[in-house]
């Protein structure tokens, strides 16, 4: 993993990971243009989540089988295809299929990071992983701006149409830039699938890792949930553009995910991640103090996103580490199971919020960190330590 590759891999992957997130703050705009209403067109952000675990669970394992030389650009250009279609759809009906598989298909970035955990020497591959996963949480976090940007000069088609320009031009510098790679094992789809579950079974390392990374996912969902009914609230009042603005604290984070992979590379990845959890922790009871200053609030913003990706990186590095051959597959279970923590997470910060506000969701929050600090502490020597080759 030359710095170039590393590069390319990075913004690639940020800008399909972008693709799951252009129609957030365009719902208005969508509906007034499909003549639905925006409580309908809240519709397409979920059924494109939905599509983007189905291509987790369904695509990214077949990067452990089939050439991610051809395959990477074949996902990318098939994605090119549902963003053209979302741009050209003529009803409400259409674009919500066409975004569908936009999720479905806009896996490229979670097949490139164990690519890159492939590719890179062990004592660089926490950097490598570290900073392309930092390119795809900055995609996720520009994504939203980079859209509404586009939407009032342009109109809300105009984003979908460059982002379709931007796989195809991925796809054709990913062809020449992803190396020759020895041939694979072939593994019928079925048993190729299954093994995902496999391999979570067979590695206890596996398993508590992929614990605490959900609920440090469900955590930070609950967070950014109830973050918005926050701040759009007395004594903010803040409009979506000023909450869409706050979010952009959170590069931090991708900051934070670029440097701590380095931390991996010198044997520090567990005692790291601790850290990591009980920063989240600090920065939780920060957030339940401060509720009523815009500063503290950001200070919170920051710490939690410096924890959550730090940590998020680390355990994504260390899962890389437990089984070479199988690191599509671990990389499924360990998307698949945030995906899950988050949706739990987003589920009880609407619950917690309409009980009790800020103060019950911070204090759930905590006490879900706290599960996991317990889970590390009790793991740290034994659980989480991984003595696999690279």
């Amino acid at each position: 993993m030359t710095r170039g590759r590393t590069l390319l891999f990075a913004i690639a992957g940020g800008a399909a990971v972008g693709n799951l997130y252009w129609s957030q703050p365009l719902l208005d705009d969508i509906a007034a243009s499909l003549d639905t209403s925006t409580a309908v067109a809240g519709l397409l952000v979920t059924l494109t989540q939905v599509g983007y675990a189905l291509g987790i669970l369904l695509v990214v394992p077949l990067g452990d089988v089939l050439d991610r030389r051809r395959l990477v650009p074949v996902v990318l250009v098939a994605s090119a295809v549902a963003l053209l279609g979302a741009a050209v759809a003529p009803t409400f009906t259409t674009l919500l299929v066409a975004l569908a598989l936009v999720g479905l298909t806009t896996v490229a970035g979670q097949l490139l990071i164990p690519l890159a955990g492939d590719l890179a020497v062990p004592a660089e591959r926490g950097r490598v992983v570290g900073t392309i996963a930092s390119g795809v949480l900055t995609g996720i976090l520009v994504s939203r701006t980079v859209s509404g940007i586009v939407a009032d000069v342009f109109g809300w088609r105009a984003i979908y149409v460059i982002a379709a320009v931007a796989a195809l031009v991925f796809a054709v510098l990913l062809r020449r830039a992803i190396p020759e790679l020895g041939r694979r094992d072939r593994v019928p789809y079925p048993t190729l699938i299954l093994s995902v579950f496999r391999a979570v079974a067979a590695h206890r390392s596996v398993q508590v890792t992929l614990v605490i990374s959900a609920t440090v996912f469900a955590v930070f969902t609950m967070f950014w949930t109830a973050l918005t009914f926050l701040l759009s609230a007395e004594p903010f009042g803040y409009s979506t553009t000023a909450i869409g603005l706050v979010g952009l604290a959170g590069l931090a984070g991708a900051v934070a995910a670029q440097r701590v992979g380095r931390l991996h590379d010198r044997g520090l990845s567990v005692p790291v991640t601790g850290a990591a959890l009980v920063l989240v922790l600090v920065s939780l009871v920060i957030a339940g103090i401060g509720a009523r200053s815009i500063v503290v609030v950001l200070v919170a913003v920051v710490l939690l996103d410096v924890g959550v990706q730090g940590a998020n990186v680390l355990n994504q590095t260390r899962l890389f580490a437990i089984d070479p051959a199988a690191r599509s597959r671990l990389n499924t279970a360990f998307v698949t199971g945030n995906f899950i923590g988050g949706a739990i997470g987003s589920a009880i910060a609407s619950v917690l919020w309409n009980a009790g506000g800020w103060t019950a969701v911070t204090v759930g929050a905590a006490i879900l960190m706290g599960f996991a600090v317990t889970v590390w502490a009790v793991h740290r020597r034994r659980g989480l330590v991984v003595t696999a080759a690279h």
